[in-house]
């Protein structure tokens, strides 16, 4: 990629009023409810009398995901924009996508176990998103001695805190609580929360970069190579360490299908709907590859569990 293109995505810039930015917010938090719906806090009690596929799930996501992708943005060097690194650090840093627990049903995985990491990444994000960014994003942008005209990364990480403890926290509370005592109105929505967090996505992304559709378009080839490699990465940990550990079968496509879903859109909401980010310089090439992520693990989702089926159907 040369210079000239990567300042082009990184000055991309995405901004929305204190209404847009309210609704997101919102509109997420209702999606983590939905998410929320499908944790029966008896479903842990199960799948943690054999924990260890629980815990390479979580070695997967919270350690071994951010510290890869760390390392990809450093070999990618010149090809990527530091913007573009970080945006790929954002997404490795946040909770598995809340439609990880979708794809592992259609692809036959042990559900349970999804439901379990999903919900263990979940809530553990109000400390680990925040922390494994702050980590990552200024040992790279250190690593690879990005220009000194890029100030160096510093998250206020109270803010951010806060911030993920009423997106995540509040409606991941409520919606657990509804799953235990109101279980049969649980289980009739959430299949109609799980299509909403799909076409809330997707939606979201359109009207952000209505504006600069153009320059989205166009830079949006680069964007795909970019992230069908870091995609492909974090599919490849998920089933190499289930592979490696010789964990069931079925429990290896759940960690596959829960590392290589991300929930890009709290990387998303992280970026517009907050003040976090207001000092930051051009930082169009984070947003493009947190958006686009959202978009493509949708795709490499259902890839994957046709693949997965169409295995069985061998067998």
């Amino acid at each position: 990629m040369s210079p000239q293109t990567a300042a082009q995505i990184d000055s991309i810039n995405v901004t929305l009023n204190a209404g847009g930015m309210n609704t997101i917010n919102i509109v997420l938090a209702f999606v983590m409810f939905g998410v929320a719906l499908g944790i029966n806090p008896r479903i842990f009690a199960e799948v943690f009398k054999k924990p260890k596929s629980v815990l390479l799930g979580m070695l997967c996501q919270l350690v071994l995901l951010p510290a890869f992708t760390f390392l990809l943005a450093i070999l990618m060097g010149p090809w990527i924009s530091p913007m573009m690194g970080l945006g790929m650090i954002l997404v490795a840093s946040c909770p598995g996508g809340n439609i990880s627990n979708f794809m592992s049903s259609l692809s036959k995985a042990n559900v349970e176990l999804s439901v379990s990491l999903t919900a263990i990444s979940t809530a553990l994000a109000v400390i680990l998103t925040p922390a494994n960014f702050y980590i990552w994003g200024n040992l790279y942008l250190h690593t690879a001695k990005i220009a000194t005209e890029v100030p160096k990364l510093v998250i206020p990480l109270w803010d951010v805190f806060k911030t993920i403890f009423i997106l995540l926290g509040i409606p991941l509370t409520l919606g657990i609580l509804s799953s235990h005592f109101l279980p049969k109105v649980a289980e009739r929505m959430k299949k109609p929360f799980q299509w909403l967090s799909i076409l809330f996505f997707i939606a979201m992304v359109i009207l952000s970069f209505a504006g600069n559709l153009k320059a989205f378009l166009k830079c949006v080839k680069y964007i795909f190579l970019v992230v069908l490699i870091h995609n492909l990465l974090a599919l490849g940990i998920g089933f190499g360490t289930g592979t490696v550990f010789k964990v069931p079968f079925r429990d290896r496509r759940t960690l596959t299908i829960e590392t290589g879903i991300q929930n890009s859109g709290l990387g998303l909401v992280l970026l517009l709907g907050t003040p976090i980010f207001a000092g930051f310089p051009p930082h169009g090439g984070m947003l493009v590859i947190t958006a686009w992520w959202g978009i493509w693990h949708i795709i490499s989702g259902l890839t994957i569990s046709t693949i997965f089926n169409l295995k069985d159907k061998k067998v």
